[in-house]
This record gives structure tokens, C-alpha cells and sequence, in this order.
């Protein structure tokens, strides 16, 4: 753990002996360097070198406040913890992203908890990601949300799957072995890694993401790819090894399941639980963010803070439910009845307070995600099945070849007979957030789906055109 503290004073008894004490009580190996001034320490400030940055709230120099801002423009993502004898400096710390505020004086029994926290919050991110210098400063690389990695001209490019790219001066090697050391990543070029979850088709000379990005397949990697992109869909399909080795199977792989929380610190507790059991967690920090990923992946359940930026937890419950039906737990800090109340009136299956004890939290979400995915595992209508676990489509008793996006299609009409679904909101429920191409992906995939089962089954059309608005489903007994 590498510690700066700015301002707080020596001796024994002040923050940096009681950080030397917890050391030696933890057996923990600290680098923490003090600065006696916010000057001494912006002037050493470069970006990403502490974990934990100790602020006093009068820091001599320019004050603890301002350093604060200062610091948050080099690094988003050091922990800030202000400290200071007056209670009214909290407001103002949170203001400038303070991860905590410490009340002085402040002992053993307020700091050893807190840097205990730090440093599971920290290992629990290790396992979710990275740290990179990139040209805009300091970016944490969640591996969940990497899409893939290219090196252009010595510089690396990571290409996240909301749209965000961050560029680093580096080479590949610096990344490579963090991410291959994972099962879900693969090198398809000597300068291009993917991540499997994102590949929708593996082709002889490209892997095309669920995005529509074309990733290189180089010419002495065609076999190891195809064999990893095969490995990884069976085992996707079968069940996976939870990371600590304990088998936690279900039919169709591990639950996936979306976090809604906009408090990091949290999310990453429960995000930990989650994957101890086998999930795969994605996260979102506000609506928008929840919104895009639902409409762009299946999840198994969604986990909703009812307090989040933008729209709140309810609201987004409810077009949740609307847009995929989704099933929705919510978790929240507020246990007061009429919330609780508001919360299943929304949509919510279950609402869990965030006093719950892991194994209470963990019960309640199995429990919960078994019954709801035991009545939606299958979509039947005449002699049209789809298999969401599996993704896979019958029609008439024959399969039903299927690309991803003729699938996706199929099954979002289908949720909804009779609605008429615009192409805008196709494209935005398939593509997410790309910029709108006037329908033409929508009508080119949707030709290419109505021939496909009119081929297999021409005695009904399940899709059917209205003019000057859209598609929707027709089911078979109509």
C-alpha cells in the first residue's frame, strides 16, 4: 500500500505514527511518505503513485481543499481521506471526492478500520482490473468493461465497451500478461487482444465484437483462436469454475448479473460476494449507465440502488422491466416500509437493505434468480422455441441457424408481441449508444431473419412489417 500524508503533523501519536503502528499490528508492508506542506506535495505529485492520500483540511500552503482539487485533476483514483478538527469541513471535503473524512483526533480505533477497508476495497479492484498513465492522467481499466486492446504507432489503446478508448505510451507487453493470465482474453494479432465476452463471430481473418468493431485474426493465430473461441463458448454454456476453484454450476454458465450502485466503495463489497459464488458481475454508477448495458446484454438479475445520479432506482426499475423483464432486486441503504413498498410496486421481486449479512444477501439472491429464471429459461410460441440460457432457436423441430444480432432481434420482439418496435429503438436495444446509420444495419439483419424463418416455416410469418413505423411479432395462434 503506497500512502502519502500531506499536513498531519509527527510523533508517535500523530497519523503517520499511528500508520507505522498499524503496519507493524498488520504485518503490512507501507511505503507512506510525509509532506509538510499541499506545495511540497503537488510539486511531487505525477499521478497513480499513492493508494491512500491524507489531506489536513489547513494544510500550510495553498490549504487541503484546494490541494485536494489539484490532485483529483492528476488522479481520480487515489483515495482521498481529509482530515480535520472541525465537523463542518466534511461537506466540503465530499465536494471534492474525499473517500472519507477523518474527525481529529483521530486514534487506532478510527484509522485501522478504515485503512482495513482500503485494503480490501484495493485487493477486491486488483482482481477487477488495472491501473494505466494514460495522456489524459490516471484511468482504472476495468477488465469487464475492456473490449480489446491494439497498439498503434507505440501507443496502446483500450477500447472500452461503453465507447470510451484510453491511449497509453507503452508497449503491449506492459498489459499482456494481466490480461491473458485471465481465461476470457485472447491474442488474435501481435498487436491486438479481445475480450471473448464481447465477440460476437470468429471468422478465418476478423473476430467481430457485439459492437461491430473487427478485430485482426492474424494468419498464425487462426487455430489457437478458433480452438480458445470454442473453448470459451462451451464453457460459457456448461458452467464455469468460480476463481477460488469450487465448482458452482448452473444449466447455461454462471448468473450474470448487473450492479447498480453509484458508491464504488459498496459496489465493490458486494461485487466481491457476488463473484465468490460464481457470478459475473458487471457495474453501472447511474441510469443512463444501467439502462445502456440492460438493452445491450442479457442479465440474470439486476441489483438497483434506489439513490443513484439521474433517474431514480424506481423509475429505472420500472423501463427495466419494460425494456427486457429483467428480474430486479433492489439493495438500498433506506429500510423505511414505504420504500420497501414503492420498491415492489415498481417491478422490484425483492427488496434487500444494505444492513443484510453477506450470507443472508447471497441466500435471498439465489433464491430469487432460480425462481425467476426457472420460468424464463425457455420462450415457446407454436412451434417457434428459443433457448435464452443457451441462445440457440428451433423452428418446427429443425434448428434455426442464428447469428447473435438475428437472435437478439427475434427474442425482443417476441417479449412483446404486438408491439410495434421502431428501428430506432432496434438499433438502440442491439448497438447501445453508436451513432444512428439511418436503419440500414436494422433492415439489413432483420431481411436476413424474416428468410430465415419463412425458409424454415412458411405457414406463419412471426414478423411482420407496418408501414412507416416498424416491426413486431406476430405469434403463431394469432
Amino acid at each position: 500500500m503506497r500512502i502519502a500524508v500531506c499536513g498531519c503533523g509527527g510523533g508517535p501519536s500523530s497519523l503517520p505514527g499511528l500508520i507505522e503502528e498499524y503496519q507493524l499490528s498488520r504485518g503490512e508492508n507501507i511505503d507512506c511518505r510525509v509532506f509538510n506542506n499541499s506545495t511540497d506535495f503537488l510539486c511531487d505529485l505525477k499521478g497513480g503513485e499513492y493508494d491512500l492520500v491524507f489531506l489536513d483540511a489547513l494544510t500550510p500552503g495553498d490549504g487541503g481543499i484546494q490541494a485536494a482539487q489539484e490532485l483529483r485533476e492528476t488522479d481520480k483514483n487515489a483515495r482521498l481521506i481529509v482530515v480535520s478538527a472541525a465537523p463542518e469541513m466534511a461537506v466540503e471535503s465530499y465536494r471534492v471526492g474525499a473517500y472519507h473524512f477523518l474527525l481529529k483526533p483521530a486514534g487506532a480505533d478510527a484509522l485501522f478500520p478504515l485503512l482495513d477497508r482500503a485494503k480490501r476495497e484495493m485487493a477486491a479492484e486488483e482482481r477487477e482490473g488495472f491501473v494505466i498513465k494514460s495522456r489524459e492522467g490516471v484511468a482504472r481499466i476495468p477488465f469487464a468493461g475492456l473490449e480489446y486492446v491494439e497498439v498503434l504507432n507505440k501507443t496502446v489503446l483500450f477500447y472500452m465497451a461503453d465507447g470510451a478508448v484510453y491511449e497509453a505510451s507503452a508497449a503491449l507487453s506492459d498489459f499482456e500478461g494481466k490480461l491473458l493470465s485471465r481465461p476470457d482474453f485472447l491474442k488474435t494479432h501481435r498487436s491486438c487482444l479481445v475480450n471473448l465476452n464481447y465477440v460476437r463471430e470468429l471468422g478465418p481473418h476478423c473476430a467481430v465484437t457485439k459492437n461491430g468493431r473487427s478485430i485482426p485474426v492474424s494468419r498464425q493465430r487462426r487455430g489457437q483462436a478458433r480452438d480458445a473461441w470454442l473453448r470459451f463458448v462451451r464453457q460459457t454454456e456448461e458452467g464455469v469454475s468460480a476463481p477460488s476453484g469450487e465448482s458452482r454450476e448452473r444449466p447455461g454458465g454462471p448468473w450474470r448479473i448487473l450492479l447498480v450502485d453509484d458508491e464504488p466503495a459498496e459496489s465493490a463489497v458486494w461485487a466481491e460476494i457476488l463473484r465468490s459464488h460464481g457470478c459475473i458481475v458487471e457495474t453501472a454508477k447511474d441510469s443512463r449507465e444501467a439502462l445502456r448495458l440492460a438493452a445491450r446484454e442479457m442479465f440474470d438479475c439486476v441489483l438497483l440502488d434506489v439513490m443513484i445520479p439521474g433517474e431514480d432506482g424506481f423509475s429505472i426499475c420500472e423501463r427495466l422491466c419494460r425494456q427486457r423483464n429483467t428480474p430486479v432486486i433492489f439493495l438500498s441503504c433506506l429500510t423505511e416500509a414505504d420504500k420497501q413498498v414503492a420498491g415492489f410496486a415498481a417491478g422490484g421481486i425483492d427488496y434487500i437493505t444494505k444492513n443484510t449479512p453477506a450470507d443472508l444477501f447471497w441466500a435471498k439472491v439465489q433464491t430469487r434468480i432460480r425462481l425467476s429464471v426457472s420460468g424464463r429459461a425457455q420462450f415457446f410460441n407454436g412451434p417457434l422455441l428459443l433457448d435464452l440460457s443457451k441462445r440457440r432457436a428451433r423452428l418446427g423441430g429443425g434448428e434455426l441457424a442464428l447469428t447473435q444480432v438475428e437472435f437478439d432481434i427475434l427474442w425482443r420482439l417476441s417479449e412483446q408481441p404486438g408491439y410495434i418496435f421502431t428501428p430506432e429503438e432496434l438499433f438502440g436495444l442491439l448497438w447501445g449508444d453508436q451513432p444512428w446509420d439511418g436503419g440500414q444495419a436494422v433492415q439489413r439483419h432483420m431481411s436476413r431473419l424474416r428468410g430465415k424463418l419463412e425458409k424454415a416455416w412458411g405457414e406463419h410469418h412471426f414478423i411482420e412489417s407496418v408501414w412507416g413505423r416498424g416491426y413486431r411479432f406476430v405469434p403463431a395462434d394469432d
